[in-house]
């Protein structure tokens, strides 16, 4: 007697962090590398100064907004020479850049979000830095953002958006 089994369907995940196999764990290591050099960077800009932060929300230098604004400004190029002459992923894959929607939510978490900043002198890119620096007391900005993620990722649906 022959049996046929049906066949499970397979689910793909298309998580760019999804690791296969070593060879591409091992490709991650990259991303770790640019991690610290930008960390570094960040440090001798004195980005991750909470003397610094506090300056620029009390509108006594602009260091601060200097750096803000020139990371925008490389942004707006790099967006442009991608979308004008097409270029593609390492992989060649198409970079697709869809049309943001604004809602008025942005106002409200811009505002939390500021307000967070302002308080704890961190935001999520020099959080990882001032720990690496040994601000361990960052550890509780760290928890107090992954909880905040977390709820808005759980009650998302009950906000303004």
């Amino acid at each position: 007697m022959i049996t046929v089994e049906k066949e499970r369907p397979v689910e793909v995940c298309d998580a760019p962090n999804s690791q296969e196999n070593l060879e591409k764990g091992l490709s991650l290591l990259k991303y770790m590398i640019i991690g610290v050099l930008f960390g570094i960077v960040f440090v001798k800009a004195e980005i991750i100064s909470w003397f610094r932060i506090q300056e620029m929300f009390r509108l006594q230098s602009f260091h601060m907004y200097g750096v803000i604004g020139s990371a925008i400004i490389t942004g707006i190029i790099s967006i442009q020479i991608i979308k004008r002459f097409g270029i593609k992923t390492i992989s060649g894959e198409k970079v697709n850049i869809p049309n943001k929607e604004f809602r008025k939510g942005q106002i409200i978490g811009g505002f939390i979000f500021g307000l967070g900043w302002a308080i704890t002198g961190a935001c999520p890119g020099p959080l990882f830095a001032q720990i690496g620096s040994g601000f361990t007391v960052v550890f509780v900005t760290l928890l107090s953002a992954i909880a905040g993620t977390w709820v808005y990722g759980r009650f998302s649906h009950k906000m303004p958006n």
